[in-house]
């Protein structure tokens, strides 16, 4: 039986999606009619599409027969995650021809690494990045020569921005294809330790650096826990990665069995059986809410908060934070992955992966199972677990990847239930985010990783325009105190919403010093949101006239996370008097800022998707 909880929020999100939904679907159900894509080309258009081709696939492509794959690719060979794709195009195409189909490399997109920009001018960029992805995702379908699509993506936006850019191709058969996370390296712990004693200037800048090398040292995934792996997470629960293929490590034979296999599906559902799963009907509102019943079962990045508001926009169904907070309410809590946890994602897939997750949440009524997924209906094959198979007999007659997979059921109980557990035997009965309401606005916290001891705090405001400000009055001893950090003019409009990941080892020191303290933000924190309360993706944002503009230096704030309280204790009269504190406008140039002006003057605020372009 199901939740009574996931149906209400479920119904309540249906009957609110009632008009754009229907509205999405009928320009879906059109684009379905439409005669055979390549058959109404003229001979010049079709002449552009395969000159490049070999002589076979220009005779396929001229008979208009068999398939033709699109192939929306995100590799690029400095980011780790990205570096296994290279070599994805030609395995594809190779299984392409063997099934007397077609695939082409539809076009790229741009791959940026939150990582590499932290308090850095390009971090500005980075949260438009999305909708410049989606954006592009759909100028290289527009050509309209494709019967399947196959997005490579991994990390922060690529994964959000390809699906929300294929969404507007949903009468395709769309499949994400995972590259998996590197090997584990330094354990967290000891990476998050020798970070705190950096921002102490107990450590040098090698040492910091030989302590990063050895977390993030290959091809792959982060192996932590933030908005990459919580992509991966969300892609297959929402049944758009074969089942338990998002933390497979690349360059593997079960990596590439897996590869090989999604293509083989496609391609067998499109000649075969003469039909695929279309992408709208697999994102349904059922689906949605199940993404965010795996976002919170797992302490996922705060990032979905506003990726997943944007995501289903573009499907014509409409989600809010109030949504998310009270499926949170009821959720339970199943994992402890770094920066929730000590473990990291490799250690979470050998404790039993997301088979065994989707399993218990689907066992308890927390999962929608009659959805539609990229192999059918219903979830069922997704509480299983890949295996290399060696039984010739046990593979499917027409199967030519490069290995063969089986799927065995998923482990019976966790082998690790420090990293995973049962919903018998939570790690929190509640999930990892939370709403916060009050006299600032409304705004988000990640919880799962924040101590009971530490989810309530009231102290004196200090206020800051910038990540270095702060760091600068910790350097000068001015915060050893109690305070909460209201970190201002960071929103989309401001900045394009920049990460503030280089506020946590200098917070995180002070509470372990023994400092009640805080974060109220405008900005965002991600899926590296740690162990210090951080009130983030606040709403109204400063430069948009939100309270936290009025929040002077002094002024008593409360942040009460188990009773989703955000305030500053200040009569609503004194504020009225108040005018808001902005500082000088921050440069609009450099790093490629300026080419992103009409995207802040246009983007929506963050609980709206924070999203450049309308989607109704």
């Amino acid at each position: 039986m199901l939740h009574p909880r996931i149906q209400e929020v479920t119904q309540r999100v249906i009957e609110r999606s009632k008009n754009t939904r229907q509205d999405y679907l009928e320009r879906i159900s059109h684009a379905k009619k439409q005669t055979r894509v390549r058959a109404g080309l003229g001979c010049g258009n079709i002449a552009h599409v395969m000159a490049a081709c070999s002589s076979d696939d220009k005779a396929r492509l001229k008979s208009d027969e068999q398939p033709n794959l699109a192939i929306i690719n995100s590799y690029n060979d400095m980011l780790s995650a990205h570096v296994p794709y290279k070599d994805y195009p030609d395995l594809i195409k190779d299984i392409a021809t063997k099934f007397d189909a077609t695939a082409q490399v539809a076009g790229g997109v741009p791959a940026m690494c939150d990582g590499v920009t932290q308090g850095r001018d390009g971090m500005e960029l980075s949260l438009f990045s999305r909708d410049v992805i989606a954006m592009s995702t759909a100028i290289s379908l527009s050509h309209d020569v494709f019967d399947g699509v196959f997005c490579l993506g991994v990390c922060d936006k690529i994964v959000p921005g390809l699906l929300i850019g294929a969404l507007s191709f949903g009468h395709l058969p769309v499949f994400f294809l995972p590259a998996g996370p590197m090997q584990s390296g330094i354990p967290n712990k000891e990476k998050a330790r020798i970070r705190q004693k950096f921002a102490q200037g107990l450590v040098s800048r090698e040492d910091l650096l030989e302590a990063e090398s050895a977390s993030y040292h290959s091809a792959g995934t982060c192996t932590f826990y933030g908005t990459a792996n919580s992509n991966q997470m969300l892609m297959e629960i929402m049944g758009l990665h074969l089942p338990g293929s998002s933390f497979i490590n690349p360059y593997t034979e079960l990596r590439d069995g897996l590869t090989g296999n999604a293509v083989e599906t496609m391609l067998k559902q499109l000649t075969d059986d003469k039909e695929s799963p279309c992408l709208a009907d697999v994102i349904s509102e059922k689906t949605i809410i199940n993404g965010l019943v795996g976002l919170l079962s797992t302490g996922g990045s705060t990032n979905h908060a506003i990726h997943i508001v944007a995501i289903a926009k573009a499907a014509g169904i409409q989600v809010t934070w109030k949504d998310m907070s009270d499926l949170s309410e009821v959720v339970p809590l199943l994992t402890r992955i770094y920066p929730n946890g000590s473990a990291d994602v490799n250690h979470f897939q050998a404790a039993g992966g997301m088979g065994f997750l989707m399993r218990e949440l689907a066992s308890a009524g927390y999962l929608h199972t009659d959805v539609k997924t990229m192999l059918g209906d219903g979830l069922a094959p997704y509480m299983t677990e890949p295996r290399l198979d060696k039984d010739d007999s046990l593979i499917m007659s027409n199967s030519t990847g490069p290995t063969k997979v089986k799927w065995v059921d998923c482990p019976a109980n966790s082998h690790d239930e420090e990293v995973l557990r049962p919903v018998s035997n939570p790690f929190s009965k509640q999930g990892g985010l939370q709403l916060l309401t009050g006299n600032l606005g409304k705004a988000v916290i990640k919880v799962s990783a924040v101590a009971i001891e530490h989810q309530v705090v009231t102290a004196p405001a200090k206020v800051f325009s910038s990540q270095s400000a702060l760091q600068d009055a910790y350097t000068r001893g001015e915060l050893n105190q109690d305070f909460i950090a209201v970190l201002k003019e960071q929103g989309p409009k401001a900045k394009g919403m920049p990460e503030l990941h280089k506020l946590t080892p200098v917070m995180a020191t002070l509470q372990d010093e023994g400092f009640k303290v805080a974060i109220v933000t405008d900005g965002r924190m991600s899926g590296a949101s740690g162990k210090v309360p951080a009130a983030i993706h606040l709403a109204p944002e400063a430069v948009e006239g939100g309270v936290i503009a009025k929040i002077r230096e002094g002024d008593l704030v409360t942040l009460d996370a188990p009773n989703g309280i955000l305030k500053v204790h200040v009569s609503d009269e004194e504020l009225a008097k108040r005018e808001a504190e902005l500082s000088l406008p921050s440069a609009t140039f450099g790093t490629g800022r300026e080419l992103f002006t009409g995207f802040r003057n246009i983007v929506s605020s963050a609980d709206l998707g924070a999203s450049a372009f309308g989607l109704e």
